[in-house]
């Protein structure tokens, strides 16, 4: 299974994706994290981005994604190339080539979830911090989702600390580690009492 969150930088992507896969570690379940891969970027990034810089992002992307999908888990991606392609449509519009490879690779996701803006970006080095910014990039994702006729899951912005049960339950996987209850009588037959 391959999840992916979506959204503008600065929205909590990245916290949801350990927040997700500390759950699912705690129900015994091998996960692959597939981290954004634009800090690595050697090319500039934000507005100053080039179309040399999306297409390393693009690639790189994809490149992750494929290598954590190798192994026998559930990846979880900081991004998907959806989103990464806004950021270069910003910078240079839509371009066909572009248009066939991002249309294609979001159908290897199982389930995407749209992380929505709540606060302005804050300084962490590499972030963007101007707001307009942020939403030109929102509003150009939601635009690519459907023209793609990509499925995604708002989550909720007055339910911030319910998003990883959305994503678990959305995703039909269990919210909690499947455990025997050592305290319950058991029949003759062994099975749990009612």
């Amino acid at each position: 299974m391959k999840i992916a969150f979506i959204g503008s930088h600065g929205v909590g992507k990245t916290t949801l994706c350990y927040d997700l896969a500390s759950r699912l570690k705690r129900q015994d379940r091998i996960v692959e994290l597939v981290q954004e891969v634009a800090r690595a970027c050697p090319l500039p990034i934000n507005r100053d981005t080039t179309v040399q810089a999306q297409s390393w992002i693009l690639h790189t992307q994809i490149a992750h994604e494929l290598a954590a999908s190798a192994q026998d888990g559930i990846v979880i991606c900081d991004r998907s190339v959806l989103d990464n392609y806004a950021y270069f449509v910003y910078r240079a519009g839509r371009q066909p080539a572009y248009d066939a490879l991002v249309r294609d690779w979001v159908t290897t996701y199982d389930v995407l979830f749209k992380v929505p803006i709540i606060d302005a970006p804050s300084f962490d080095g590499k972030r963007d911090l101007s707001q307009i910014f942020q939403h030109e990039i929102d509003v150009t994702i939601d635009a690519l989702a459907r023209d793609f006729d990509v499925p995604c899951h708002l989550l909720d912005p007055t339910a911030r600390e319910g998003w990883i049960d959305t994503v678990l339950t959305r995703s039909g996987l269990p919210l909690r580690p499947p455990q025997i209850d050592l305290f319950r009588p058991r029949g003759a037959n062994g099975d749990a009492e009612e």
